[in-house]
């Protein structure tokens, strides 16, 4: 089971230059899980560059039903974590991840399950998920 970011969708789905290494580390999960705060992030981010909201909702429903993703929901459960992610790493924390409010969000939901984080860049890579 794998985490899956919003930069990993927006990478594949925006046919981004590492567009297959992502393609290849999903192929070999057994099986895939983000968030409605990852896919709302992914949407807005491929909506400038797609062509509007439409087309990048069902550019994402698509490949969400194509890999069989679970979606999670976001419940108050996961404040503490939240909280944590953003005192820890968050912009504004003085930690260089500099994570966004998305970033938190993936990854207080890959602590909390204890899975592995799919995604994009180096502000993951300098958490303790890396």
């Amino acid at each position: 089971m794998m985490f899956v970011d919003a930069s990993v969708i927006v990478a594949i789905l925006g046919n981004e230059p590492d567009r297959d290494e992502f393609v290849g580390r999903l192929d070999q999960a057994v099986s895939c899980v983000s968030s409605t705060v990852a896919l709302f992030e992914a949407v807005l981010a491929l909506s400038k560059r797609l062509g509007g909201l439409e087309t990048a909702i069902a550019m994402v429903d698509e490949f969400v039903s194509r890999l069989n993703m679970s979606i999670e929901s976001v419940d108050r459960s996961l404040l503490p974590g939240l909280v944590d992610a953003h005192g820890r790493f968050g912009k504004g924390s003085g930690h260089p991840a500099r994570l966004n409010m998305g970033d938190c969000f993936s990854y207080a939901m890959a602590k909390r399950a204890g899975m592995p984080l799919l995604y994009k860049g180096d502000d993951f890579a300098q958490t303790d998920l890396a």
